[in-house]
């Protein structure tokens, strides 16, 4: 057996999230099982690094799966997406990887980015695939009061209810603001993330960027370590899973 490393693009709009979930959700790791399967003979589990929810994207998430056939990488990984059209999943590179390796346990950091489109008229090009707030935002209060959430903290307020982790502790390496044009971007890197922890920490930031809240206020809903000091929770469409590094 050889262990591959796959790195994959998708589009999460018409999926249940990354994992398997049954009930007749189609999910990420179902289609790639799947176009893999035909390849190999028989389904193999393809182990991804980040379990991303319903409708979230990824750029660069990063998988694993042990395969017994004589193909090189890039025949693998050619056959691959030739087997998931019409689906809007990639397969991007195809790398050898040390049995030991694993896409989930392996991983040092993941870095997720959130779209804002901060504008009045409705998304054409971009539904689906960002969040449209109409009010305007200032980018740098929200840059400021992200700055209160990096470290390591209880993440409590920022933790979905479903959420199985077993701890609320986590340590947050970056959280920056920037705006982009008519676009705001939030940039976040940990090792690991609580469930929606990301997208309860952007809506949060956008209600200070909306001057709904202070930026002291994020801070004090973090200290908090209530789920009811939370803003709203920015919705799965903004969030990419770009990077994950080993």
């Amino acid at each position: 057996m050889r262990r591959l490393k796959l790195t994959i693009e998708y589009d999460g709009s018409g999926f249940s999230g990354w994992q398997k979930v049954g009930d007749g959700l189609r999910s990420v790791q179902q289609a790639l099982e799947e176009a893999a399967g035909r390849i190999l003979g028989a389904r193999p589990d393809v182990v991804g690094a980040g379990r991303t929810d319903a409708g979230v994207h990824a750029l660069g998430q990063v998988a694993h799966l042990d395969i017994d056939k004589p193909m090189t990488p890039f025949r693998f990984m050619e056959a691959m997406n030739a087997q998931l059209r019409p689906e809007p999943v990639a397969v991007l590179v195809v790398e050898e990887a040390d049995a030991a390796f694993s896409a989930r346990f392996s991983a040092i950091e993941r870095a997720y980015w959130y779209r804002i489109i901060n504008r009045r008229a409705d998304l054409a090009l971009d539904k689906g695939r960002a969040w449209r707030v109409a009010v305007a935002l200032d980018a740098d209060a929200m840059h400021a009061a992200a700055q209160s959430l990096v470290g390591h903290h209880d993440f409590s307020t920022f933790r979905d209810a479903q959420c199985q982790s077993a701890s609320p502790v986590k340590t947050l390496d970056r959280c920056d603001v920037t705006r982009v044009g008519e676009e705001v971007h939030v940039h976040c890197a940990a090792r690991s993330f609580l469930h929606r922890q990301v997208r309860s920490m952007v809506g949060t930031l956008m209600e200070a960027g909306a001057g709904r809240r202070t930026i002291a206020s994020v801070g004090a809903a973090l200290a908090a370590r209530d789920r009811r000091a939370c803003g709203q929770v920015a919705p799965a469409e903004g969030l990419y899973l770009a990077v994950v590094k080993y």
